[in-house]
């Protein structure tokens, strides 16, 4: 590794933390003024800032954040983006889960795409999923590329889906 690659590797991964303490920044005072309990976890995972808020008190309260098929997951991971993007002036493709919902549902459509592609390859047909948000279809692409498979997204948001290929 060259130095400047080495710099550039640490460059990337100070500007997402940055990403990262400007989002919890913000998320924490989106919880005082719901009047929400919850922990901020901060970490880079694949070149990307990845923001949990944790629950320290009932699950229940933490799920109004999420909604339902986590519409407000969704939403309020804009909203923080937007937050970093009008600090750094950069777009963040920064990740956001509350309450363990994206891992919860990245084990299901990981399974969900790795089934998909063992239907395919054994019907010899491509295998169309139901519509999907693009993080959904991107765990399921991940999980379809695992399995030796390829897909591709078609269609119209908010009816695009994952048609995997035999």
């Amino acid at each position: 590794m060259t130095d400047t690659t080495a710099a550039e590797g640490t460059d990337t991964l100070s500007r997402l933390e940055q990403e990262g303490e400007i989002a919890a920044d913000y998320l924490e005072g989106l919880l005082d003024i719901a009047d929400l309990d919850g922990d901020i976890d901060m970490d880079v995972e694949a070149d990307r800032a990845a923001v949990s808020i944790i629950g320290d008190g009932p699950v229940r309260d933490l799920q109004k954040l999420v909604g339902r098929d986590g519409e407000v997951l969704e939403a309020l991971q804009e909203l923080t983006r937007l937050a970093v993007h009008r600090e750094t002036g950069d777009r963040s493709r920064l990740m956001l889960d509350v309450a363990g919902f994206r891992a919860r549902k990245r084990e299901e459509l990981t399974e969900v795409g790795t089934k998909a592609a063992e239907d395919a390859k054994g019907s010899g047909e491509p295998v169309k999923l139901r519509p999907m948000s693009p993080f959904e279809r991107k765990v399921v692409h991940d999980a379809v590329a695992a399995a030796g498979l390829r897909s591709e997204s078609e269609g119209e948001e908010p009816q695009r889906c994952v048609v995997v290929l035999p």
